[in-house]
């Protein structure tokens, strides 16, 4: 149900609806990050934020976020990095060079708040899979039958 939109800059835009995650737990809140790994260089002066979040504030997202899996690889001569996996099986990687200990920690957090689904721009703020039975509504829909035909009548001979 999702349309591919090349914008400006060459990179493909997915236009959809609104989706919920159906599988999350029921009467409870239920994570959808599954994992969650960084990977830096130890040597490197742009790895030096993720360094400082690695040693300050890791342990504290880890104790507030038990059910993550939290792996922490140090590779030389790569870029600073946080992929997030999810249970619906999507994978998301968040570039972290030059970043400070502070804006890693709000990558972080908003990777846990995400629920896994691909970013789409929205085609209607509202939407629904059961529409209604009794149909659209108009602004004639509950007149009498007479009054309605006599103001279709005159919308019409308006309209020309």
């Amino acid at each position: 149900m999702a349309n591919h939109i090349v914008g400006a800059t060459g990179r493909t835009v997915t236009s959809g609806f609104l989706k919920s995650v159906l599988q999350n737990g029921v009467g409870r809140y239920v994570c959808q990050l599954q994992r969650i790994t960084l990977k830096f260089c130890k040597a490197s002066g742009q790895s030096r934020g993720v360094r400082d979040y690695v040693e300050n504030h890791l342990l504290d997202f880890a104790a507030v976020n038990p059910g993550v899996v939290v792996y922490v690889t140090p590779k030389p001569q790569i870029h600073a990095r946080v992929v997030a996996e999810y249970l619906n099986g999507e994978i998301h990687t968040v570039f972290l060079d030059k970043k400070s200990a502070e804006e890693i920690q709000q990558h972080v957090q908003s990777l846990v708040w995400r629920s896994g689904q691909p970013l789409v721009r929205l085609r209607k703020t509202q939407h629904t899979e059961n529409p209604s039975i009794q149909g659209q509504w108009t602004p004639f829909t509950n007149r009498p039958s007479n009054t309605t035909a006599a103001l279709e009548e005159k919308l019409k001979s308006l309209a020309k």
